[in-house]
C-alpha cells in the first residue's frame, strides 16, 4: 500500500482555487445557475469502503449541479443501479443528492473534482487533483479494489498509486495489481458510449461482477 501523505487532505474545499481554467468556468455555471453546487465536488460512500470508483470529473448537470458525484445524468443512473444490484448501496437513486441512497462497502470519487469545460479535463489539471485522488485512496483502511471508468480516470489513479501505465493498461475489464490494490478498468458509463454499444448494461455490470469477487 502507499504511504499516506497527511500534508494533502481527501477532499478538495469546494472553492478550491488552484486551476484558474475550472475556477472560471465554476463561476461562470455559478453566475448562470447560483442554485446548483458549483464547487469541487467531494467524494461519496463508506469511508470503511473495500472498494472505490473512479470517474473522470463532475459532469456540468450532473454532480457539479447536485453535489454529489454521478447524481443527476445519465451516467449516474446506471452506476448507482449496477451498484443496488451488487449489494454495493442502498436505498433507491433519485438523481438528487436527498433521495436517501447509501453506499456500503464502496465509494465514488473523481480524479478532477470540478466539473471541466466539454467534459474535457487538461494535464496540467490533472497533475494539479491527483494529491487529492491519491489522498482519497489513502485515507480508505479497508480499500481491496479500485474500478476506473475511463482512461483519463485510469491514468490517473495508475499515476496516483505510484506506476506507469505499461503496469496496468487500459482496457475493459482489464486487472492489475498495484501497490496492493486490485485495479480493474471499465469504459465509462456514459450515455455516448452506451448509445453507440461501445458499453452495454451487461458489459458494465460484468465490471462489477468481477470486482466483488476476489
Amino acid at each position: 500500500m502507499t504511504t499516506r501523505n497527511n500534508s494533502v487532505p481527501a477532499e478538495a474545499p469546494a472553492n478550491c482555487p488552484l486551476c484558474p481554467r475550472l475556477v472560471a468556468y465554476r463561476q461562470d455555471n455559478a453566475s448562470q445557475e447560483p442554485a446548483w453546487f458549483n464547487g469541487a465536488v467531494p467524494s461519496f460512500g463508506d469511508p470503511n469502503a473495500h472498494l472505490l470508483v473512479v470517474g473522470l470529473a463532475p459532469g456540468r448537470t450532473g454532480a457539479n449541479r447536485t453535489g454529489r458525484p454521478f447524481t443527476g445524468d445519465y451516467a449516474g443512473d446506471l452506476l448507482y443501479a449496477t451498484l443496488l444490484k451488487f449489494g454495493l448501496a442502498q436505498g433507491e437513486y433519485d438523481r438528487r443528492p436527498d433521495d436517501g441512497l447509501t453506499l456500503a462497502g464502496a465509494m465514488i470519487t473523481n480524479a478532477v473534482r470540478c466539473a471541466p469545460p466539454q467534459n474535457k479535463t487538461t494535464t496540467p489539471e490533472e497533475n494539479t487533483c491527483r494529491p487529492f485522488l491519491q489522498a482519497r485512496i489513502q485515507a480508505l483502511p479497508q480499500l481491496k479494489t479500485i474500478v476506473t471508468l475511463g482512461l483519463v480516470a485510469h491514468r490517473n489513479t495508475v499515476k496516483a498509486l505510484g506506476a506507469k501505465i505499461k503496469d496496468a493498461p487500459f482496457g475493459h475489464g482489464h486487472e492489475a495489481k498495484i501497490a496492493g490494490y486490485r485495479l480493474i478498468s471499465s469504459y465509462h458509463c456514459s450515455r455516448y458510449n452506451t448509445n453507440t454499444g461501445r458499453l452495454t448494461t451487461e458489459m458494465f455490470e460484468a465490471v462489477f461482477r468481477q470486482a466483488v469477487n476476489s
